[in-house]
């Protein structure tokens, strides 16, 4: 194998490798954001069950 053949390897193989960082990339910033929609979600679900934990509360005082 030459020395320009290496360097066309090379360079194909340091392409591919770019390629895939810039994928990987996208990908955690897609998951970064679902993550945080996650936990914005998960945030509203705690406080739905707070507000509704607290109006069973309420009722059974007033039953008793």
């Amino acid at each position: 194998m030459t020395i320009d053949e290496r360097l066309d390897r090379l360079t194909e193989r340091h392409e591919a490798l770019t390629q895939t960082v810039e994928l990987i990339t996208a990908d955690i910033r897609n998951l970064t954001a679902l993550m945080s929609q996650t936990d914005q979600f998960i945030n509203q679900l705690a406080h739905i069950a707070a507000a509704h934990e607290q109006r069973i509360e309420n009722l059974e005082e007033g039953h008793q």
